[in-house]
């Protein structure tokens, strides 16, 4: 080999290792490995979800790039989102084809809901289905008092898009949609103040709490009208086990920047596969 093929050799072998470690790099810091590990091992067991967007009252402008997000990134993770805006289209029938239904912001729901509808949601719930709420589902659910109940909350005010100190219940670390967050971290999202504290509600285990200090909680809109912060105890994410069934709340969604980030991306997803048994 002459000199000049030797130095050859040596730049070509420096140019794929060079672009061996930027790749490496840009998958670690984008999305975790974990994602070709579901595609790998469920991959003929996709989870099913049916999301369903509609609302009675206000209408959140991002809930058509939340609900297009989700059925993007569910495809990473083998879970498969069916959308749908029409109240008639949950019926018994349709619901044994989920292993869970995604409320994406979908409020005062017996006004887009029968009461049929909304009957077969409650049956297969108790019948082991699993319910995930996204931000805005918690409000004005006054009229749907078992949505209510296992909720354990409804709508008082909330805050402008902010920044704010997260905690971590000590007694869900290791809870997969919080998992390696520590303690507490800060978050940017629009913070959800309820009509009450959940924590101690049966069968309910909160995850995430925010520190009111660190953001202000109401904002101006909400000041005239009666918005009130929670005070020391504010969750705004946890589940329950209840009633037959399982149950996820999040705060966060109130907009694309909320969820699209790694921990948004950790904690919707995460949330559906424990909603789902996986």
């Amino acid at each position: 080999m002459t000199k000049f093929s030797n130095l050859f050799l040596q730049l070509f072998m420096l140019l794929v290792m060079t672009l061996s470690c930027k790749t490496e790099r840009l998958v670690n810091r984008d999305e975790p490995a974990k994602i070709k590990t579901v595609q790998s091992k469920d991959m003929d067991d996709p989870i099913h979800v049916l999301l369903f967007s509609a609302t009675g009252w206000y209408r959140h402008p991002e809930i058509p790039l939340i609900n297009g997000w989700l059925v993007r990134q569910g495809g990473l993770r083998n879970i498969q989102f069916d959308v749908s805006e029409t109240g008639s289209d949950i019926t018994a029938e349709s619901l044994a084809n989920y292993d869970v239904l995604f409320l994406n912001n979908a409020n005062v729901l017996d006004k887009v809901m029968t009461a049929e509808s909304r009957d077969a949601v409650v049956d297969w719930y108790r019948d082991g289905g699993a319910i995930f709420a996204l931000h805005a589902t918690l409000v004005h659910q006054e009229e749907w008092p078992w949505l209510l109940e296992l909720g354990g909350c409804d709508f008082n005010s909330d805050s402008d898009f902010l920044r704010a100190r997260v905690m971590v219940d000590p007694a869900a670390v290791e809870h997969p949609s919080v998992a390696g967050m520590g303690s507490e971290f800060w978050y940017e999202a629009d913070w959800t103040n309820h009509t009450q504290s959940v924590t101690g509600t049966p069968g309910l285990q909160v995850l995430l709490r925010v520190d009111e200090s660190s953001y202000e909680p109401v904002r101006d809109y909400f000041k005239t009208r009666g918005g009130k912060a929670m005070g020391a105890d504010h969750p705004i994410a946890w589940i329950r086990e209840w009633d037959g069934g399982r149950f996820f709340y999040t705060e966060l969604g109130h907009d694309l920047r909320s969820v699209d980030t790694a921990f948004g991306r950790q904690h919707i997803f995460e949330g559906v596969r424990w909603l789902a048994g996986k």
